[in-house]
């Protein structure tokens, strides 16, 4: 149930990220939903499903995009996947501050590991875009907080109406 559940989400935020994400920031790619999902997937199942959503998300969406090199968007993810994973396990990532500092680091280690490696292939260079990985960054926490809150409100929500609805009115 729960592979079904990670490819799903999976599946959703690849096709997210494609078709819509383009049109709500006027083509540059502020928030990374793919990126948000894994470390969501990470945070709620632990370091090793972490890992494989990060490679599977990583390597679908190297694929998907025209990329030169395939793979460096999968290692990159894999291991802010497999990171994210054992700071949910070893720390209380309960709050949402703690989750905005999880989601905030693993964007910034994202944005090193992925333009570190394309450098270092001599494949494509920067320059210093420090100002666009810090706002990617706040977009992308502030986007798994909601996530974190919308799915944790969804239950009591359903719970609440379920409840509501069977409940006998009195005169």
């Amino acid at each position: 149930m729960r592979a079904l559940w990670v490819t799903g989400a999976l599946a959703l935020s690849l096709a997210l990220q494609t078709t819509i994400a383009r049109f709500v920031v006027h083509g540059t790619v502020a928030i990374d939903l793919v990126l948000v999902t894994v470390v969501y997937i990470a945070l709620t199942t632990g370091p090793a499903s972490g890992l494989l959503a990060g490679a599977a998300a990583g390597l679908i969406q190297d694929a998907l995009v025209a990329s030169p090199v395939i793979g460096i968007g999968g290692l990159a993810k894999t291991i802010v996947g497999f990171v994210a994973g054992v700071v949910g396990t070893q720390f209380i990532v309960t709050q949402s501050l703690p989750r905005f500092v999880v989601f905030f680091s693993a964007t910034l280690i994202h944005a090193v590991v992925f333009m570190g490696l394309y450098v270092l292939l001599d494949v494509r260079h920067f320059g210093t875009p420090y100002a666009a990985m810090a706002g990617q960054a706040a977009g992308n926490a502030v986007v798994g907080v909601v996530a974190f809150k919308l799915v944790e409100l969804l239950p009591g929500a359903v719970e609440r109406r379920r409840t509501a609805h069977y409940r006998v009115k009195r005169p």
